[in-house]
C-alpha cells in the first residue's frame, strides 16, 4: 500500500517529499515551533541532513504510514506523521507554523490520520507523547479521542523547562476507536 494523500474539510495532506526542504527548514528554524521539542532553532544543515531523510524514509509507504505535508489551500501548515514503532502500532505526530495555531488545524488533520491508521492501514494501536507542560498539544490529543496512558520522568542531559514534569503518552487502540465510531452513528434516545 501507498502512501496516500489525504483531505479534510480545510487540508490537503501530501506525502511529504525532499523537494519541500525550505519549508522544512523554515518550520523547524521557528524557536517557538521548537520550544518544547529541543528549546531551539534547528540549524538548516541538521534540518536536511538529519531529519528530512527520516521524514521522507521510503520504508514507510509500503505500510501507507510515513509523514504529510498539510496544505490549507497553497500554504504550506506544516506536517503531521503516523511512524510505525512495533508490529500494528504507529506513532501519532504532528508540527505546525505559528500562524496556524489555535485553528484546530492540528486537530483535524491528526482526527484524519487516526482514521487513516484504524480504517485503512489496520493499525492496532495509535500512541504519542508530548511533554506535560505542552498544554496545547495535550488539547490537541485529547480532543481526537486519544487517552493519557502514562507520564515518564527521563533524564536529559540538557534538559527543557517543565521536564522534571515528564512526557506524557497518550493512546488509543483499534477497539477503543471502533468502540467510539459506533457510539457517534447510534440513533439520538438509543442505548
Amino acid at each position: 500500500m501507498a502512501r496516500p494523500g489525504l483531505t479534510t474539510d480545510r487540508l490537503a495532506l501530501r506525502p511529504l517529499s525532499a523537494d519541500e526542504s525550505d519549508l522544512l527548514v523554515e518550520l523547524d528554524g521557528d524557536p517557538a515551533v521548537m520550544a518544547h521539542l529541543t528549546g531551539r532553532a534547528t540549524p538548516a544543515e541538521e534540518a536536511i541532513e538529519v531529519w528530512l531523510p527520516q521524514r521522507t524514509d521510503p520504508a514507510h509507504d509500503a505500510l501507507g504510514l510515513g509523514y504529510w505535508s498539510a496544505y490549507e489551500g497553497d500554504e504550506f501548515v506544516g506536517w503531521l506523521c503516523l511512524t510505525p514503532t512495533a508490529d500494528g502500532e504507529a506513532e501519532l505526530g504532528y508540527r505546525l507554523r505559528q500562524r496556524a495555531w489555535g485553528r484546530g488545524l492540528a486537530s483535524e488533520g491528526a482526527a484524519r490520520l487516526v482514521q487513516h491508521g484504524f480504517e485503512t492501514v489496520r493499525l492496532q494501536r495509535i500512541w504519542a507523547e508530548t511533554m506535560a507542560v505542552n498544554a496545547r498539544s495535550r488539547a490537541v490529543l485529547e480532543r481526537i479521542g486519544l487517552r493519557h496512558a502514562r507520564t515518564e520522568v527521563r533524564e536529559w542531559a540538557d534538559p527543557l523547562p517543565g521536564a522534571e514534569l515528564g512526557e506524557v503518552v497518550y493512546e488509543l487502540t483499534a477497539a477503543e476507536y471502533d468502540r467510539g465510531r459506533a457510539s457517534q452513528v447510534r440513533a439520538p434516545g438509543r442505548p
